[in-house]
């Protein structure tokens, strides 16, 4: 995060402007609206204006000295009122920064930089310097980023925030073909680095969940509906992820001791319980609602994980590991040469 430089012919921010001032007057050099308007390259009405709310609203002691043609602090002034701001909220405003890393490419990291940029620039000086001593300590790094489409994304940003409605083509994982829909678009999340767009179908009748990676087209209508009472957490209260379904499985898996830890460093879901074994391993329950997520994060671990319940989750990871271990058998057979 480093502070912007001033160009000739730009303004800076009012909140960097009136710091600018504060430190010209706290200098004890009695500086006029002249010199101020001159070194900050604004007209003197700016100034005058800042002097104003600075004195007025921000409480500032500020005078002016006619003898010495400038204004000056009547008491001591220890700092700046607005940039009161503490390490840890400093520390907190660089993790944000570094947050921004996951959303490079998408419509939101510009104006995520521009409102932070802002918030560099009214830092004095030697705040921001410190800033560098932690810039190198914290990172975020995201595994597999999605292929996100800036307008798409942009214009569904657009849509759920004016309650617009929108017809989009849409291909659905391994479909033959693109389906067209016409949807009522009520919220964006990010579940887990990756973004999907919670509606209701007007196709199924139902509130439905796309991933705008498979928006091959977007229109927005010249129809506008009321949003209803919606929570993407109580949506998404009964999947492993994002995927709802109409019944409830109890999933009972048992984690061999190697990995048991890393079950246990974390809540992957708000229903789960464990439950200790002899040897270190741990029995982990859940209820969900839809198998095929549950069943990807188990094939996951490997051979260290074992299902137990439901029956028909056992058969499809016995059936996933067959198929697994028989392409494995056909890549490692040698091929022969015919002639």
């Amino acid at each position: 995060m480093e502070k912007r430089q001033s160009t000739q012919g730009s303004s800076r921010p009012p909140l960097e402007r009136m710091m600018k001032i504060h430190q010209a007057i706290a200098s004890g050099s009695f500086p006029n609206s002249s010199w101020l308007a001159s070194e900050l390259e604004v007209s003197r009405k700016s100034i005058i204006r800042d002097v104003g709310f600075m004195r007025d609203r921000l409480q500032l002691p500020i005078e002016y000295d006619a003898r010495r043609y400038g204004y000056y602090y009547t008491s001591e002034v220890t700092g700046f009122p607005t940039l009161q701001i503490s390490e840890g909220e400093l520390f907190a405003l660089l993790v944000a920064e570094k947050a921004l890393q996951q959303y490079k490419g998408t419509p939101f990291e510009k104006p995520l930089l521009k409102t932070l940029q802002k918030l560099a620039d009214a830092l004095p000086e030697t705040v921001s310097m410190n800033l560098s001593h932690w810039d190198e300590s914290i990172s975020f790094r995201t595994t597999a980023e999605p292929m996100a489409k800036l307008e798409i994304m942009d214009e569904l940003a657009k849509a759920a925030a004016q309650c617009r409605s929108i017809r989009i083509e849409y291909k659905k994982p391994a479909a033959s073909h693109v389906e067209n829909r016409e949807v009522d678009p009520y919220h964006l999340a990010n579940v887990d680095g990756e973004w999907f767009l919670f509606g209701y179908c007007h196709l199924r009748r139902d509130i439905r969940t796309f991933s705008p990676q498979r928006i091959h087209k977007l229109t927005l209508l010249d129809r506008h509906f009321t949003r209803p009472e919606f929570d993407v957490h109580k949506q998404l209260a009964t999947s492993f992820g994002v995927m709802t379904g109409d019944r409830e499985f109890e999933v009972v898996c048992r984690f061999s001791e190697k990995i048991a830890d890393f079950i246990r460093e974390k809540r992957w879901h708000s229903t789960q319980k464990l439950k200790e074994l002899p040897g270190g391993g741990i029995e982990f329950s859940v209820r969900v609602s839809n198998l095929i997520e549950i069943r990807s994060w188990i094939l996951s671990w490997g051979g260290e994980a074992q299902v137990l319940q439901p029956e028909e989750l056992v058969d499809s990871i016995r059936v996933a590991a067959q198929t697994i271990l028989g392409q494995s058998r056909g890549k490692s057979e040698p091929t022969r040469n015919t002639h």
